[in-house]
């Protein structure tokens, strides 16, 4: 690949503004810097180092706070200020004043946000359900069209109101989803 290209092809990949997605999935690619996003959406766009060290320790631990250990705070403390933090800054979701010990959002993490939606292994897949919700649809307007008992009586403007009511309320179930699911 020419140096031209390769510098399109990664042009393409930012669009222009902010982190491109490598950016993007590096900062993502590990827990803890993906706790330290959701530690700042959930309190506040600022905090300590150690504040956020300490609550990592304890979801790293599966305890409480007052339950971490000096060991266990200073290890992630340490992982902290030494790589993901960095990294982090680096990427420009975050401010990171080392000196100072403390952190903070920057514009740049909301482009995060997209990312960070949690998909449990239980749940269906929104694409999935909307394609599924379609056939049905479809399937009961082809019903309806061909007259099929009892789908021919009917009218074509309760079908539309039904397939409105229908599509209006998985849009709000999935937006409340998209929310509830949201890291942070």
């Amino acid at each position: 690949m020419t140096p031209q290209l390769a510098k399109q092809a990664a042009s393409s990949d930012t669009d222009g503004e902010g982190p491109s997605r490598d950016e993007v999935f590096t900062a993502l690619s590990n827990r803890r810097r993906r706790n330290v996003i959701k530690y700042l959406k959930t309190n506040g766009t600022e905090a300590r180092v150690r504040d956020i060290a300490e609550q990592l320790a304890a979801w790293e631990n599966d305890v409480e706070i007052p339950a971490v250990t000096y060991k266990q705070r200073k290890r992630v403390y340490t992982a902290l200020h030494q790589s993901h933090l960095p990294k982090l800054a680096a990427s420009g979701f975050i401010d990171y004043e080392s000196d100072r010990g403390l952190v903070s959002l920057t514009e740049e993490s909301r482009q995060l946000e997209v990312y960070l939606e949690i998909v449990s292994e239980n749940e269906i897949l929104w694409a999935e359900y909307y394609a599924g919700l379609a056939v049905v649809c479809g399937l009961l307007a082809t019903a309806g069209w061909t007259g099929t008992a009892p789908f021919g009586a009917v009218s074509g403007y309760a079908y539309a109101a039904l397939f409105t009511l229908v599509f209006g309320a998985s849009g709000i179930a999935h937006r409340a989803s998209t929310k509830r699911n949201r890291l942070g």
